[in-house]
């Protein structure tokens, strides 16, 4: 009976030892983890995802690594920039483990290794630049830290992916100056578009009376030309007038010649009329002289248009010429 009992508490010894066993070799890893295998203390391998088997007794699980990218939020800080200005940075770091085995044994506490890196760089980054430098060129800071967070990190295994600088704050009166010294530049600016809008008008208005005069002289020019071809034209009836009425005196016909005379006469006296400079008009000539006048440039035109003009026709002779004196 005892031999009976005591095979039967070696039977449950032996399933609970098989059952302990297989619950120590089999592990499940899961999705973006990789385990780190050790054996006999020493690292030996890693576990992908999935199912895993490791000996029992003499290999255990070292590490439980995950190599999703993870995100750290780097705490506000305060940093000097070259001119002595303080400002104060909150950042954000993404990163993601590459070498499991590395991150697990290279360095103690990866998270609190990579926010101390960080803050150390911001710092010397930050001093090495000047404060209207470090708050217009936030890109380039965001690269200079990747750059060298990056090659700090590459012997744990780790890959910075991204670093943003989220805000940089400068003191209250660095920013009161900064917004005044803001409104003065935007106050230049406008009184310089001002200006040149100023300048621009004027240059304008300045091309816009060169044409004007261009166009002006232009027309004085022409306007020129036809008073200067008019009295070609005139001149050359003037000329003709006066080739025909000595042809009639040559022929020895005068009355063309008290015809023109008498004409002469009277635009002479209408001149004199008409003058602008005097209300009043005083002929130093007799009534009766002028009356005799009147008659015979009356008499003339009988002569030439009236009783005369057939002889003149029947004589060949133009009908303003011929007949004599009467």
């Amino acid at each position: 009976m005892d031999f009976s009992a005591g095979v039967s508490i070696a039977a449950v010894v032996l399933v609970v030892l098989v059952v302990v066993t297989l619950g120590i070799g089999i592990n499940i890893v899961p999705q973006g983890h990789v385990y780190t295998v050790e054996r006999f203390g020493k690292y030996h391998r890693s576990l992908e995802s999935g199912l895993g088997l490791i000996a029992p007794y003499i290999e255990r699980i070292g590490r439980r690594v995950n190599v999703m990218e993870q995100v750290i939020d780097v705490p506000s800080q305060e940093a000097f920039t070259r001119d002595n200005a303080g400002v104060r940075i909150d950042a954000v770091v993404f990163y993601q483990v590459l070498d499991a085995a590395r991150a697990s044994y290279e360095v103690s506490n990866l998270e609190v290794a990579v926010m101390t890196l960080t803050m150390t760089n911001i710092r010397t980054v930050v001093g090495s630049m000047d404060l209207d430098q470090l708050l217009s060129h936030r890109d380039e800071i965001n690269e200079r830290l990747l750059r060298v967070m990056d090659a700090a990190a590459s012997p744990w295994g780790v890959k910075m992916t991204r670093i943003e600088i989220k805000d940089i704050v400068p003191p209250a009166d660095l920013a009161g100056a900064m917004a005044r010294q803001m409104k003065a530049e935007r106050e230049k600016r406008a009184s310089v578009l001002e200006a040149e809008g100023h300048r621009q008008a004027e240059i304008l208005r300045a091309e816009g009376r060169k044409q004007s005069a261009i166009l002006e002289a232009e027309g004085r020019k022409e306007a020129a030309f036809r008073d200067a071809e008019a009295r070609e034209r005139g001149a050359e009836a003037e000329a003709q007038a006066t080739r025909l009425v000595s042809e009639a005196i040559a022929q020895g016909d005068l009355a063309a010649a008290n015809f023109l005379v008498a004409e002469k006469y009277v635009e002479a006296i209408k001149a004199i009329a008409t003058a602008p400079n005097q209300r009043v008009v005083v002929v130093p000539i007799e009534a009766a002289a002028l009356a005799g006048t009147l008659g015979g440039i009356a008499e003339i035109t009988r002569s030439v248009f009236g009783e005369g003009a057939q002889a003149r026709k029947s004589g060949g002779l133009p009908p303003n010429v011929g007949g004599g004196t009467r």
